[in-house]
């Protein structure tokens, strides 16, 4: 999994997994600038309410 990857389908779908929010955290000190301004984006999102924590159902 990329951090371009995970925003993308947190954008596609409006929700981010708690899982997916710990691999951010544990893995933020790797990242580049471009992915720290993406991480940044994310936050805001989250923080606005355009993205919520939760789970995603499966696509039948």
């Amino acid at each position: 999994m990329t951090l371009g990857e995970l925003f993308l389908e947190a954008m596609s779908s409006g929700v981010i997994t708690k899982g997916e929010m710990t691999w951010v955290t544990d893995h933020q000190n790797s990242f580049n600038r471009t992915e720290e301004a993406v991480a940044q984006r994310l936050g805001r999102l989250i923080d606005q309410g355009n993205i919520q924590l939760g789970c995603r159902m499966p696509l039948r």
